[in-house]
Order: structure tokens, then sequence, then C-alpha cells
């Protein structure tokens, strides 16, 4: 009989212990994991496009590729812009030319020239002058008639004209332009300066650069394509510019403020966990981000885009890997 109760007392210990883990693994099995807020990497892109109309002359780099800022990406030839930089250079040489021709004056034999008409006008003058006297002391006298000498008379005012008009283009020959013609020469060589550079920043834009540090992740373009103004050539990531952005419930942002610091760790690069600030917290839309809780009692909660900003650059941190924030 002792034996009995003894057999039943042992049994009955088991069956509780076996009830008591059977319990505690249901409990194990059935208590909510820990939530696990993930999210993703993003960079800063950036389309690189040309400003000329042409053909793809040259490609320098390859996708992939690390580049810095003002690297060369690419050549697009434009022989509409070549011609116009003729044109351009043609009307700058002209320019000059009549400048200097307006600044320097009238050459040496121009002046002499000048010089020798003046002194014809002035022997012609003196010729007439003695015979206008001559002819005047004689209608004095009654030996010329009117007519002779008005005829005279005029003659001898033409000579006297044609001397000072041929003294003033001397003058105008030794002195050179007006001030007034060397200003409008000059003025006529900034404008064609001015159309040079214009043509010349058309040439420096068909060489397509970096706008930062980062890598070339597409190509849009191959050589001898022809593209027009504004078509992208290049993407560029910038990879010093990288975030990591979260879909956070509300119930799940205590601790988390903007300019405060959370841990994030990055399945792709290992267990360990990167320090980040918080850079922005702003309501996502409503439609997309409302989780309904009510059926336990509690009330619905909202999901909140978190944008962290690393502390310091991550190696191997690509555009798209996934991140997971690190909470209490």
């Amino acid at each position: 009989m002792k034996e009995t109760s003894k057999s039943l007392l042992a049994g009955l210990a088991v069956v509780i212990v076996t009830i008591g883990i059977v319990a505690l693994v249901g409990l194990l099995a059935i208590r909510p994991e820990k939530e696990l807020v993930s999210g993703e990497a993003d960079a800063s892109e950036y389309r690189v496009s040309n400003m000329v109309p042409g053909h793809i002359d040259t490609i320098y780099v390859t996708e992939g590729q690390r580049v810095r800022r003002g690297d060369t990406l690419a050549h697009i030839a434009s022989r509409q812009i070549d011609a116009k930089m003729l044109q351009a250079t043609a009307a700058q040489d002209a320019a000059t030319a009549q400048s200097r021709k307006a600044r320097h004056g009238a050459r040496s034999q121009q002046v002499e020239m000048a010089r020798q008409v003046w002194q014809k006008a002035q022997a012609a003058e003196e010729v007439y002058r003695k015979s206008y006297e001559r002819v005047k002391g004689l209608k004095e006298k009654g030996v010329v008639s009117t007519q002779q000498y008005d005829e005279i008379e005029a003659k001898y005012k033409v000579a006297q004209a044609d001397c000072a008009a041929a003294e003033q283009q001397y003058l105008m020959a030794r002195e050179g332009a007006q001030r007034e013609d060397i200003t409008a020469a000059a003025a006529l060589v900034d404008r064609a300066g001015g159309a040079v550079a214009e043509v010349q920043s058309y040439l420096d834009d068909s060489y397509l650069t970096a706008p930062c540090d980062g890598e070339v992740v597409e190509l849009f373009a191959k050589v001898g394509d022809l593209i027009g103004t504004g078509s992208p050539v290049a993407s560029i990531l910038d990879m010093g510019d990288t975030w990591f952005y979260f879909a956070v419930r509300e119930d799940l942002l205590r601790g988390i403020n903007s300019g405060a610091t959370v841990q994030v760790r990055i399945p792709a690069l290992g267990d360990q966990t990167y320090p980040c600030t918080v850079r922005r917290i702003q309501a996502m839309a409503s439609y997309a981000t409302w989780h309904a809780t009510k059926i336990t009692g509690q009330h619905d909660v909202r999901s909140f885009d978190v944008k962290a900003v690393p502390q310091s650059p991550i190696e191997g941190l690509k555009p798209g890997m996934t991140a997971i924030l690190v909470t209490d």
C-alpha cells in the first residue's frame, strides 16, 4: 500500500513538473517579440546633363567608377559651336584692328598727302588773290567790265574756301580720329569680346564634369549618340551625403527626437552599430500609416518618417541597404 502511494506521488510530481514546463514553454512562445524598426539607406544623386546639343565624342568614365568633383565625365562635340567660334574670333580681330586704327590715327603717308593738297590749295589761292587785286585796280580805272570783275572775285572766293577745307583735312589727318570715334571703336571691341566669351562658355560646357565626389552609378548615353539640350548623360551618387530613413510608429518614438543620437545596425555590414543624428521627424501620409489597435483596447497609431544621418562615414555603405533602428 505504501509502495502504491509512493508511486502515485511520484507520478503526480512528474505530471506537475511536466505541466509547469509546458506552461513555461507556452508563455515563452506567446510572448510578443521585440519589434524591429527597419529602414533603408539612401544618398544624394545628381544627374549630369548637357547644355550644348551635339553628339557624344568621348566618355571618360565607367559605371561604378569613383570620381572627384571636377573630373571630366564626357565630351560633346558640336560643329555649329566651332563655326560660331570662328565667326566670333574673326569679328573680334576686325574690331580690334578698327580700334587700333582709331587710336593711332592716319598713316604718315596720308598726313603728308593731306599737307601737299593744302599747299596746292594755298598756291591756287595766292594766284587768284593776285588776279583779283589786278582786275580790281583795272575796274576802278574803267578798263574791265563789271562782269569780268565779278567772275574773278568768285574764283578767288572759291580758292579761299578750297584752301580752308584742305587745311582742315590736313589738321584732321595729323590729329587722328575724334574721341567719339575712338570710344565707338572700343565699344565694338568689347562687344566682339563678349561674343567670343559667350561661345567659349558653350565650348566649356561641352565638357561634362562631376558635380561632387561620388560614384558613377549609371551612364545614359554612349559614344556617338546625338543628344539635345538638357539630356542626362550620367548619374552620380554623392557618398559623402548619405542618410537612413525609417517609418516609425508613434508608440515607438519614445527617446527619438530631432537632434538626438540613435544607433543603427546594417545587417549587410555585420552586427556593428553606427551612431547617427536624427535630422527630421515628419508625419507620413495618413492613408498608409494608420495602424488599428482598438481591438486590444488601445487607440490607433500613426507612423512618422524619421531621417537619421551618420555621424561619420560608413565604409561599405550602399544606397538601398537595409538598416535596423536599435530601440530600447
